[in-house]
């Protein structure tokens, strides 16, 4: 069966619309902190230092809206408790990821400029 590469440059591609949604740096981050299973708000900032709450409030719904998340809401009465896991499509990402990190690991190390 021969490779099919699509054309990335053409707006309709699905594989351009797909590398946009992760061209955010913290989507990626996110995807490899929920690997390790469901988590609150609150572990998910101690996990991703730099990022701040709107921004990962944002990407979450963004990412639940994308299929990826899924928000579940643990406990009603305040203070809320509310979990974050990835979707089974959000757990397709792993090879993929891990492909990239295995390929980031072969390569010589990058010097600072």
């Amino acid at each position: 069966m021969a490779l099919v590469i699509p054309d990335v440059l053409e707006e309709s591609c699905s594989t351009r619309q797909a590398l946009e949604r992760f061209a955010a740096k913290w989507r990626v981050l996110l995807v490899y902190a929920l690997l390790a299973g469901p988590q609150r708000h609150a572990q998910l900032r101690r996990r991703l230092p730099g990022i701040s709450q709107k921004v990962l409030t944002e990407t979450l719904r963004g990412m639940e809206a994308d299929g990826l998340v899924r928000r579940r809401v643990v406990k009603e009465s305040a203070p809320q408790h509310v979990e974050y896991e990835l979707t089974d499509l959000g757990h397709t990402l792993e090879k993929p990821l891990a492909a990239i990190c295995d390929w980031a690991s072969a390569q010589p190390p990058v010097r600072p400029a």
